[in-house]
């Protein structure tokens, strides 16, 4: 049975609307203790998460030991959409969207018709599968089943409803950018 026991989740820092690079962040989990922290930048809106987040788990020392990637949201940066079928078939390994409400899929539609890119966008979003509920969250997944899903939010989510990977990366990103975090992601 898989554990799932050394994970890493990402996250957006806050950002002002603006043409230009968002600080993602990701925090590396064994089980539940803290084991490493990386960092790097998707451009706001734009079509390069997948291959920066790829690289940011390839060339870290903790690939080799990594069982699942969290999300927090399909996209980072704004309109910055994740092919999460790619990112898991890039590192081979399973990854989990997170969300802590269900999203309103005809708005985010409608809005990303007025982005450039949009329709492709909405493709990777709609490629990514359905949105499920699941131990009082929301989820989109790549590479494990609805219980292995649920299995990993019940035994990462401690202090909130998120699992601590994605709790701890908000925390993160928002004490890099802001210079404090936020307590709720």
């Amino acid at each position: 049975m898989q554990t799932f026991s050394y994970a890493i989740g990402f996250d957006d820092a806050p950002f002002q609307r603006h043409q230009g690079n968002v600080r993602v962040v990701g925090v590396v989990y064994n089980g539940l203790r803290l084991e490493g922290v990386l960092s790097g930048q998707v451009r706001q809106d734009g079509r390069n998460s997948t291959p920066v987040l790829t690289e940011l788990v390839r060339r870290s020392k903790f690939y080799p030991s990594l069982r699942l990637v969290l999300l927090q949201g399909i996209a980072l940066a704004g309109f910055n959409v994740v092919d999460i079928r790619a990112l898991s078939d890039n590192l081979g390994l399973p990854v989990l969207v997170v969300l802590r409400r269900k999203p309103n899929l005809p708005s985010i539609e409608a809005a990303l018709r007025k982005v450039r890119g949009g329709q492709r966008k909405w493709a990777l979003i709609q490629k990514a599968g359905p949105v499920e509920a699941v131990a009082g969250v929301y989820v989109q997944r790549a590479g494990l089943t609805l219980e292995q899903a649920e299995r990993v939010i019940r035994r990462l989510a401690v202090h909130s409803r998120l699992p601590e990977p994605l709790r701890a990366a908000h925390l993160i990103a928002g004490g890099l950018a802001t210079g404090q975090s936020r307590a709720r992601p």
